[in-house]
C-alpha cells in the first residue's frame, strides 16, 4: 500500500466481529486482522470495544500487545448464565470522543445500529470503509454504503487464526 494522506482510524465492534466470523465456521486471528488494518487500509489507531470479563485478562493483553486500543463494556450475566456487555454505545460515543483526530473512519460491524453514526461519517466526508463480518447476514440499512464495504468473510485465507502462528502466550479471541 502507498502512503496514505489521511489519519485512519478503525471502531470494531468485536462481539458482531467474533460472532459472525464463528457463525460461518472459523475463528479471527486479531492479530493479523491489526495488520490486515494498518497495512491494507493504512489505519493508525484501532478501537476495539469488548465486553470485560475478568477470566479474560490474557486475552485482553494480547489485544493490546496486538497495538488494539481496548475499550472496555462491564458486563452482567443473565438468570441464564449469559454473559452480556452490548458496546454499541462505548463505539459511537468514542467515534465522536476521536473525531477531531481522524480524517477517515473504519466501521467494523455489521450492525444496523450504527446506521445513524456511518450515515453521519458518509455526510462529513469521514466515512472511509465498512468492515461487514459476514458477507451473508449484516443489515440491510448498510446497502446505500455498498462502495465502501469490505467483507472480513472474504479473507478467511488471509485472517483465520491458526495455532502454529502463535506462541504459547497468544490466543483467539473466544
Amino acid at each position: 500500500m502507498e502512503k496514505n494522506p489521511f489519519i485512519i482510524y478503525a471502531f470494531i465492534d468485536s462481539q458482531n466481529l467474533n460472532l459472525a466470523v464463528e457463525e460461518i465456521g472459523w475463528t479471527l486471528d486479531f492479530r493479523r486482522f491489526r495488520i490486515y488494518l494498518k497495512e491494507r487500509y493504512g489505519v493508525s489507531k484501532a478501537y476495539l470495544f469488548i465486553g470485560y470479563v475478568p477470566e479474560n485478562k490474557k486475552l485482553y493483553r494480547n489485544l493490546r500487545d496486538y497495538e488494539y486500543q481496548v475499550i472496555f463494556k462491564p458486563t452482567l450475566k443473565n438468570k441464564k448464565g449469559v454473559i452480556k456487555g452490548n458496546c454499541d454505545a462505548e463505539l459511537v460515543l468514542h467515534c465522536m470522543i476521536e473525531y477531531s483526530h481522524f480524517d477517515k473512519a473504519v466501521i467494523v460491524s455489521g450492525d444496523g445500529d450504527f446506521h445513524c453514526l456511518v450515515e453521519y461519517l458518509q455526510r462529513q466526508g469521514k466515512l472511509f470503509k465498512i468492515g461487514i463480518p459476514n458477507k451473508q447476514k449484516y443489515s440491510a440499512l448498510f446497502r446505500k454504503f455498498a462502495n465502501h464495504f469490505f467483507f472480513v468473510s472474504d479473507l478467511r485465507h488471509l485472517l483465520e487464526y491458526k495455532k502454529e502462528r502463535h506462541s504459547s502466550r497468544d490466543s483467539p479471541l473466544t
